[in-house]
């Protein structure tokens, strides 16, 4: 059956992980001389305090866990974290309300960037980082569950992975999962760190620097300001951040392979030259669109364009620009833009690129089968033949992910009757974009949204990080028989 006791053990562990992430914004408090240092203290020993206490119950737990016990310890996780990284908002009163403080948090563990905040900067420093740090956490353990744990759970077509990085193998972990995470969390700080020093040295605080290139990387997009990174009218900034977001939604194995000098593996793949197409298109359409109807210059609405589509595409979700001012059709594609998503394996959620090439190479290939019927045409990818199995669970998961947009949308405006705020809002929820439409655009917050549509959208950026099957497949009593 279930190893109950191992997945206790776990969690365990990864809650004595936060609580000394919390230390380490404690500490940030401290460094500020906030009001915030004894709220993070008392959030880190009690988040401690259960991890520790959790580790000793089952210190002889067997270490051996089964497939199923992933699926449950991975749906867990996001959720146990979020629980206990509401803590320091409730107990330094930043966040008063449960439901707000635990959207804030699975917002942030799910780098969806999605706020209840009104006034940013009325925060003190050290939960502000906290803020920053729950992305960045988020978006580093995502790395690792799309390109090492995902993949042997066959959801979506992610075992298109499983032959290129080394991972799990059926019914228990493999050893080298652990060297892995080392080598994609190392590209990870690295990258961290160096945007860090270019947004500094653009002329951002060094809080500031930190705080966002946490936020750029995990592909989350939470900001130290209200106004998001509008709040620099700076393009050297705003260049620099398009440039890491860009690096954020491209499949980390592809950094490693350009940062070890296998420039050819990056140039050679297929996903990564759909993405940088897909960008490209999307961008020109758009700059056409705002030199036509703005008054922008030539290098203001190229600006603005590129960073909103590469910030949307790649799931960050800041903003320079109120996209719904633009005219309707652009508006639109933006729009369209919510489905699409990062790169599989990279910290950008949505779709995904990979899933939207073999969607449509298998379109096309079903039109050349009518006109040929006797022909054999496989779906190829990167230059490899896809089994039957992965487009059919590519389409799969792309029908339930529809399904649940259209039946959510509908289930939203029970809460919200405005329409395009509630496809906006289950979008941008289900995608782990950020900001959405209408009454939820860049602009504005989810602070209006009533308690229980608060927790309806958490369970939308759960469901939408962990890959759909993740979630859904707790809720099969054939996944609790025997």
């Amino acid at each position: 059956m279930f190893n109950f006791k191992a997945i206790v053990k776990i969690l365990g562990f990864l809650l004595i992980v936060e609580g000394i992430f919390m230390l380490i914004s404690m500490l940030v408090a401290l460094l500020y001389h906030g009001s915030d240092v004894l709220p993070l203290l008392n959030s880190a020993l009690i988040t401690l305090g259960v991890g520790g206490l959790a580790v000793a119950t089952m210190f002889k737990a067997e270490k051996r866990f089964s497939k199923n016990d992933g699926f449950i310890i991975v749906s867990l996780v996001w959720i146990v974290f979020s629980l206990f990284g509401s803590l320091p908002y409730l107990l330094s009163n930043s966040i008063p309300r449960l439901s707000d403080a635990f959207f804030e948090t699975m917002s942030g563990f799910t780098t969806t960037g999605s706020s209840v905040l009104n006034d940013i900067e009325a925060l003190p420093h050290g939960i502000l980082f906290w803020r920053s740090l729950t992305q960045w956490l988020g978006g580093m353990g995502i790395i690792v569950l799309s390109l090492a744990i995902l993949p042997v759970f066959g959801i979506g077509g992610m075992q298109l992975f499983a032959a290129e990085v080394p991972g799990p193998v059926p019914d228990k972990l493999n050893p080298r999962i652990q060297q892995t995470a080392k080598n994609l969390w190392a590209i990870y700080v690295l990258f961290t760190v160096v945007e860090s020093l270019l947004l500094w040295a653009g002329g951002m605080s060094f809080f500031d620097a930190i705080n966002h290139s946490f936020t750029t990387m995990a592909t989350g997009g939470y900001s130290t300001k209200q106004a998001s990174v509008a709040y620099w009218d700076s393009p050297f900034i705003q260049y620099v951040i398009i440039f890491f977001m860009v690096i954020a939604g491209t499949n980390f194995t592809l950094s490693y392979s350009a940062l070890t000098g296998k420039f050819d593996k990056v140039y050679k793949n297929e996903e990564f030259k759909y993405y940088i197409l897909f960008i490209v298109i999307f961008t020109a359409i758009i700059f056409s669109g705002l030199l036509l109807t703005t008054q922008l210059g030539y290098e203001q609405a190229f600006r603005d364009t590129l960073f909103q589509v590469v910030s949307i595409i790649t799931t960050t979700g800041y903003a320079t620009a109120d996209y719904l001012t633009w005219t309707p059709f652009l508006m639109v594609l933006i729009f369209t833009l919510f489905f699409f998503g990062g790169s599989a394996g990279s910290t950008g959620g949505g779709i995904k690129i990979m899933r939207i090439v073999l969607l449509l190479k298998n379109s096309y290939y079903e039109l050349r089968r009518l006109l040929h019927p006797n022909a054999i045409i496989p779906v190829r990818f990167n230059k490899r033949s896809v089994s039957e199995q992965i487009i059919t669970n590519v389409l799969a998961f792309f029908m339930i992910y529809l399904m649940i947009f259209f039946v959510s949308t509908t289930l939203f405006t029970l809460i919200d009757p405005d329409l395009n705020s509630a496809m906006g809002a289950v979008a941008t929820s289900l995608g782990n974009i950020g900001p959405g439409l209408g009454n939820y655009g860049p602009a504005e917050n989810f602070s209006q949204v009533p308690a229980v549509g608060k927790w309806f959208l958490s369970f939308l950026m759960l469901l939408g990080r962990l890959e759909l099957f993740t979630v859904l497949v707790l809720f099969s009593p054939a996944f609790w028989k025997k």
